[in-house]
């Protein structure tokens, strides 16, 4: 297909110490992702799927409209960025999914979020 939309995606997690209490398995995460339009037509972002899971094996599925309340349109040659955040019950999980979008024809597509981990600082080396 000419003019296939490029969609990249670029992801980086981080603990939140101050919000965490893992005396009562609570780890708080927060990640930000940078959705970049490569293609040459805008697209939108219509709505998300995440499979989170835990170190013990435990998945939750989270989908939903849009991202933090929008359904961004990401112009060719711009970028799209967010934070959310995720709560685990262990210090080590890990989350991936896929964002639902459209080209600027209407044309449904679906762009993968690789695996990225969730983890405490101390854990990894």
């Amino acid at each position: 297909m000419l003019n296939e939309p490029r969609v990249h995606i670029q992801v980086q997690s981080t603990y939140v110490e101050s919000q965490s209490e893992p005396e009562r398995l609570r780890f708080v995460f927060s990640y930000t992702i940078l959705i970049r339009n490569l293609g040459h037509s805008p697209v939108q972002l219509i709505s998300r799927y995440w499979r989170i899971t835990n170190s013990n094996g435990h998945q939750t599925e989270v989908q939903g409209e849009g991202v933090v309340g929008e359904q961004p349109v990401i112009a060719p040659g711009t970028e799209y960025r967010y934070s959310s955040g995720a709560v685990l019950e262990t210090p080590l999980g890990t989350m991936e999914g896929h964002y639902e979008m459209i080209d600027h024809l209407g044309n449904p597509f679906r762009v993968a979020i690789p695996v990225f981990r969730l983890a405490i600082p101390t854990l990894i080396n």
